[in-house]
């Protein structure tokens, strides 16, 4: 399996780091060691002293397809959650500088925190109106509704599919909303999709 990530996907987001708006969707992936283990806490990396936490809403592939026409995008998944896409913003920052990819701040071990997934029609809504929420040490920091993407989930299915072959079980992390900041020792982060908990770690 692979994990697909969206970056600046809300307008919000973008201005909150100084970017410009892209043309396209900005796409990177993770590898499967990119996945942290259920039930551990994330461990702050030795190599950065500032890593973010940026909560996603993310979905999980369930049917094999490539050139996806987005009207059909929608079979593709039938689950959603809210992820975090751990971000080494100090390393980030010197490879942006420097023209150079973002891997070594975006796709180290640990990096990407899967949530309880939850089926469309548990959440009973469509999923061009969702909303989702970070909080950090009991307050809200990131709040984000689907409705605010640049590109909706299945615009992002329709554009991944042309270059990757999706596969059963892939992840597509569909960018973050306004509000990411640094994790420290003993942060508590607690994510919620529409009203229902999906994820709880701890920081150490």
């Amino acid at each position: 399996m692979k994990i697909i990530c969206i970056g600046q996907n809300y307008a919000a987001h973008i201005k909150e780091l100084n970017s410009k708006t892209p043309k396209n969707p900005v796409v990177f992936l993770k590898p499967d060691s990119a996945i942290l283990p259920k039930k551990q806490p994330f461990f702050i990396p030795t190599f950065s002293s500032n890593v973010h936490y940026e909560a996603e809403l993310i979905v999980k592939i369930n049917k094999l397809g490539k050139h996806i026409d987005q009207k059909f995008a929608y079979k593709y998944y039938n689950e959603l959650s809210v992820g975090i896409d751990f971000t080494a913003r100090d390393i980030q920052k010197n490879l942006k500088e420097n023209g150079l990819p973002w891997e070594c701040s975006k796709a180290f071990d640990g990096s990407a925190v899967i949530g309880k997934w939850i089926s469309k029609e548990e959440l009973q809504a469509e999923n061009t109106d969702l909303s989702f929420h970070l909080e950090k040490n009991e307050e809200i920091v990131q709040e984000g509704f689907t409705k605010l993407m640049l590109y909706s989930v299945d615009e992002l299915i329709s554009y991944v599919s042309k270059f990757f072959t999706l596969k059963i079980g892939d992840i597509l992390f569909t960018g973050t909303p306004a509000g990411v900041g640094p994790v420290n020792e003993n942060d508590e982060l607690i994510a919620y999709l529409e009203k229902q908990k999906v994820l709880h770690i701890k920081i150490k």
